[in-house]
């Protein structure tokens, strides 16, 4: 198992760790990772690995056994040999811009108060497929709510609750196709806000901003029909 550290911090950039093993498709597992794999709708990090004056470029990170991040170099170049002691370095930038839209899209599924069937993040926008199955007639009136609950800077915070917990309380549960993510007999919930001024709380395994101040003002795009009942709304950051 590698350590997910990007969970216990999510600003961390920089972290020195030891090579584990190497995949048979050619991926590297650290004992511990600030990289995030690729998950609910979360791209995988990237960034670069050095040691002994030689470095690699990591291009993305998957989910391997038990969820164990798997580095995916860019190239096909030597990799660091398995003990080896090396420093990862997050494109921190690219990391940065997806925990704001991650935390903008929760907002999201705030103001547009419907179960959530899909989603996707990239570094300048994010979306949120509803089950909606009238057009959207208030659009301007959604974007300024948005916006006004990401300036309210709540701050942002995990807990974790047991399964049988969350199964007691279904309505946590925004998703109606993506499981949240279970196997260790413990699921972890973001909350935005505190006490009675919680604006929202979900189960997600993701990384986000510690404050919704940070995710700066978005903009909805585009709405977009999906099936008979389903819309997808896009959200850009500005």
């Amino acid at each position: 198992m590698s350590e997910p550290m990007y969970r216990q911090d999510a600003y961390l950039r920089e972290l020195d760790a030891r090579v584990v093993s190497h995949t048979d498709e050619g991926g590297i597992i650290l004992d511990r990772t600030i990289f995030y794999p690729t998950g609910g709708g979360q791209p995988g990090d990237s960034g670069r690995l050095l040691w002994d004056g030689q470095g690699i470029d990591i291009a993305t990170t998957v989910k391997g056994d038990n969820g164990t991040s798997v580095l995916v170099p860019a190239e096909a170049v030597p990799m660091p040999p398995v003990g080896a002691h090396i420093a990862q370095v997050l494109d921190w930038d690219r990391r940065y811009r997806h925990m704001r839209v991650h935390t903008a899209l929760h907002l999201l599924s705030v103001v547009i108060p419907l179960p959530v069937t899909g989603g996707s993040i990239t570094p300048e926008k994010g979306r949120l497929d509803f089950n909606m199955p009238d057009p959207l007639d208030n659009k301007d009136e959604i974007e300024d709510t948005l916006n006004r609950l990401i300036d309210c800077d709540f701050v942002v915070s995990e807990e974790w609750i047991t399964d049988a917990e969350l199964d007691a309380n279904p309505g946590l549960v925004k998703t109606l196709r993506v499981a949240p993510p279970r196997g260790t007999g413990r699921v972890r919930l973001v909350r935005i806000g505190e006490g009675e001024n919680t604006a929202d709380i979900q189960p997600c395994g993701g990384t986000h901003v510690a404050r919704t101040s940070e995710i700066g003002r978005v903009r909805l795009g585009k709405t977009e029909k999906k099936g008979r009942e389903n819309r997808r709304v896009h959200m850009h950051l500005e």
